[in-house]
This record gives C-alpha cells, sequence and structure tokens, in this order.
C-alpha cells in the first residue's frame, strides 16, 4: 500500500481577512503575532522535514501603498453587502509601508518564506473574494484572480493552488481556475458540518457543532482518497481545522491533539491524505502554547514517515502526482 500523504496549508490573509469580522482594536495583537509566529513556524518545519501550502492574499505582496493601490483590478466585486468589500473605503485607512502598518503589508514576510524553497506559495485570491456572497460575478472573481497572479509576479511566483477565502468553495468558478492556471484547490471537508455556505446562511448550530468537532469525533477522521487526476482542477480537501490554543479549554487539548493523530494514523493504513489547516494569526497570540501542539503533531508526522508510512506534499504537489498519473496535463495551462 501507497505511504498516506500529509498536507498543511496555511491561510495567510493578515488583516484582510478578518477586517470584515474584527477590529484592529480587539484582534490587531493577533496579526502583529504574526511577525514573531512565521519564523517559529518555518523553523519547525525544517526541523521535521515537513512542507507547507501558504496560500497568500495578493494584496500582501506589496511593501508600500502607493504600489498596493496601483495594483488593484479595474473590476471588483458588488457584494449586496457593501461592508464585505475592502474597495468600499477601507484602503482609506492603511499606512504608508510595512514598516508602519504590519497588519496590511506581506512582503517581508513573503521574503521569509521564499528562504525556504520547499514550501508553495498559493493563491487566497488578491483581495480576500468570498465566492458564494450574493451580488459578486463570475467576471468580477476572474478579474481578482488575475490581480492575484500579477501580485504574486512581483517575486517570480507561479501560483497554481488556490484556496477559496473562509472556504467559499463554489464549483460554478472551478472552469475559471482551470483558465487560470490554478491545478490544485482546497475542497471543505465531507461533513455537513463543513458544507460551503454565504455568511448569511452559517449558523450557530454549525459553528458551535464544529468547535466541539475539535476535540469529539462528530465528522469522523476525514481523510480522503489520493485524487485521481480526472478532474481539473484537483481537489485536495482539507481534513482538519488546527483550532488555537484558548485558555478556556486548556485542559482540553490532549484531545485535540489525540484527534488529529489518529486521523493521521488512520490516513497511513489507508493510503489516504491527511490536510491540516490554519491561519498564521491564529498563532499571533499564545504562541508558545499553539507552538508546543504543532510541534507534538510534526513529531508524529516524522515517527510515521520515518517507518515509510506518510510524506509530506503541497497541494501543487498532491495534484501534480494526481494530473501526471492521470495523463490530463495537456488540458490545463500549467504555469
Amino acid at each position: 500500500m501507497a505511504a498516506g500523504a500529509f498536507v498543511i496549508s496555511l491561510d495567510f490573509e493578515l488583516f484582510w481577512g478578518m477586517r470584515d469580522k474584527r477590529t484592529l482594536a480587539d484582534y490587531g495583537g493577533h496579526i502583529r503575532g504574526v511577525r514573531a509566529a512565521l519564523p517559529r513556524m518555518l523553523e519547525a518545519f525544517e526541523r521535521h522535514g515537513v512542507k507547507a501550502t501558504f496560500a497568500t492574499v495578493g494584496l500582501l505582496y506589496h511593501a508600500e501603498r502607493e504600489a498596493l493601490l496601483k495594483s488593484l483590478p479595474t473590476i471588483t466585486p458588488t457584494y449586496r453587502n457593501a461592508g464585505l468589500s475592502p474597495y468600499n473605503g477601507h484602503f482609506d485607512t492603511i499606512g504608508t509601508n510595512e514598516q508602519q502598518d504590519l497588519h496590511h503589508f506581506g512582503a517581508g514576510l513573503i521574503r521569509l518564506i521564499l528562504e525556504h524553497p520547499q514550501h508553495e506559495l498559493a493563491c487566497h485570491t488578491f483581495s480576500h473574494y468570498y465566492c458564494l456572497e450574493e451580488g459578486q460575478t463570475a467576471e468580477q472573481f476572474k478579474a481578482d484572480l488575475r490581480a492575484a497572479e500579477r501580485a504574486a509576479g512581483l517575486f517570480g511566483v507561479k501560483r497554481r493552488s488556490l484556496v477559496f477565502p473562509r472556504n467559499q468553495f463554489n464549483a460554478a468558478y472551478l472552469n475559471i481556475c482551470r483558465e487560470e492556471g490554478i491545478i490544485a484547490y482546497r475542497g471543505n471537508e465531507t461533513s455537513w458540518l463543513y458544507t460551503a455556505r454565504n455568511a448569511a446562511q452559517e449558523s450557530l448550530f454549525r459553528r458551535a457543532m464544529r468547535l466541539l468537532d475539535t476535540w469529539l469525533p462528530l465528522s469522523g477522521a476525514n481523510v480522503h482518497p489520493m485524487p485521481d487526476g480526472h478532474e481539473l482542477p484537483v481537489n485536495v480537501p482539507a481534513s482538519r481545522f488546527l483550532r488555537p490554543f484558548d485558555p478556556r479549554t486548556a485542559l482540553l487539548e490532549p484531545l485535540k491533539l489525540r484527534r488529529i493523530t489518529r486521523a493521521m494514523d488512520h490516513a497511513t493504513a489507508t493510503g489516504s491524505l491527511f490536510h491540516l489547516w490554519w491561519h498564521p494569526h491564529n498563532f499571533g497570540v499564545h504562541l508558545d502554547e499553539n507552538m508546543r501542539l504543532l510541534e507534538q503533531i510534526l513529531a508524529h508526522f516524522a515517527h510515521l514517515r520515518n517507518r515509510d508510512e506518510m510524506r509530506s506534499m503541497t497541494m501543487g504537489e498532491v495534484a501534480a502526482e494526481a494530473i501526471a498519473q492521470g495523463g490530463h496535463a495537456d488540458r490545463i495551462r500549467m504555469p
């Protein structure tokens, strides 16, 4: 039986991913904390021989406000809820450069990631685009992806994987992804708890059940067969959100770890894929506690790898392998 696959993806977005939900007054510490958290994560990945996919919001590739504003697409999302769009006044609130504004610029952090070429810089859209919100269109999504490609090109990055912001997977947009050179996307977990919905469709009950799923196996192991490459772009589905440390549930940390490592063991036993994901800003506070858990997870992976039972792969690598095995490389624009 083939070894299982261990995939890590991080939704790298800084405040662009939180600006419509939180304020800098109550969440700025998490965002600023990424500057300390990211180097420690990269060090841990290096030490344990783990690759990661950093799905990066295109706006982060800039280090100065003037260049960022020049990069904006001319076609922008027309969400029914205007507050979801950063184009409706939020650019007036950002600083002049990365040194002055640690919440909105990420060029320095991207350079740090690029010092570790085993990792993948992927796409999290340009503006943290919401693909299921009412009012936006396919044309607007395409313009956003093209702006993201131009931004990544500033660093010579050819993004080939996509993570849908807020996990708002939209099957109707997969053809656009394929046309724009995307070969992989992170699909949602198969449980009804994780079915893609927009903000208005979400419920407190589902949120509560997902919280409990952190410690109790409500949705099962959520491991997935290795994709076969017959459908493009390739779905590299999520398995587990690495929920950050919370002092109120500190006693449950062993259950969280066991939930993850048991699923990893199941992936090795079945030759399946286990896909763990989180945001760098989740580690922005309680960094030591979050890193302690991550180190335990990575050590468990290293143990499985040393027994030839699991390998570390990026999203792009999973897709490229599936495409090669399926013989469909000629159907997409490869970066």
